[in-house]
């Protein structure tokens, strides 16, 4: 059977289709209904519904914590659901991305389009599972775009992984002796897994103020404060 044609000449994007970025967005852009669809290696991924417990509130919890860390740092910017224009075959739609402004020497670019252009420097996405394609080809991809952090939350399993690019390769970020895992990238970003995992809320954004009143994230914010001539 072949795919039903808009009414201005137009496939629609099917599940699996191989298309060029040019073509992709033409046909994304001809769908106003689709929420969510995405460019990997040269393939089309489109979502499922999503569900509440298995993605929606999860994704909340984690834009919650990374959204008052942005509150209260100058300069960046967080992102949801938004395409990345990695390149000709790569065409995310992270769930979250969080990353700084491009004229305080962020990695990205805007586009004319207001698509983000470049590797964000933090990316995080909710899977439903381990055999998500979020932990096969499009961390692949990500790693070697030069997205700095990479955060999977593997729902299903209640199980997050937290990657750093180090040497052209993903790693595991470690937990210091307390079990809060510190970024990198975002000094003062600090995370209790077991805590979101638990859903306690409190947890998490009492770890968070820790790493907002630490030495190194007030020298971050200090940097960033210079640099936008604040």
């Amino acid at each position: 059977m072949k795919p039903q044609i808009s009414p201005i000449g137009i496939p629609p994007l099917e599940q699996g289709d191989h298309l060029t970025q040019v073509e992709f967005e033409k046909r994304y852009e001809a769908m106003a209904h689709l929420k969510k669809a995405e460019l990997i290696e040269g393939r089309v991924y489109m979502s499922a519904a999503l569900r509440l417990r298995n993605h929606g509130e999860p994704h909340g919890r984690l834009m919650a914590w990374m959204g008052y860390y942005k509150l209260v740092t100058p300069g960046l910017v967080l992102a949801d659901n938004t395409t990345v224009r990695l390149d000709f075959d790569n065409e995310p739609q992270p769930d979250i991305a969080l990353f700084l402004e491009p004229e305080l020497g962020g990695q990205v670019t805007i586009s004319p389009e207001d698509y983000i252009e470049g590797a964000p420097e933090l990316i995080a996405e909710i899977a439903a599972s381990s055999a998500s394609y979020d932990l096969g080809e499009k961390k692949t991809v990500y790693c070697r775009h030069g997205v700095k952090e990479y955060i999977v939350w593997q729902t299903y399993e209640k199980r997050l992984d937290w990657f750093i690019l180090q040497d052209s390769q993903y790693g595991l970020l470690g937990a210091d002796p307390e079990g809060i895992l510190k970024s990198h990238v975002f000094p003062g970003l600090w995370l209790d897994v077991e805590a979101l995992l638990a859903n306690d809320t409190a947890r998490v954004l009492q770890v968070l103020q820790a790493g907002i009143q630490s030495s190194e994230y007030d020298h971050f914010r200090r940097e960033i404060s210079t640099s936008s001539g604040s």
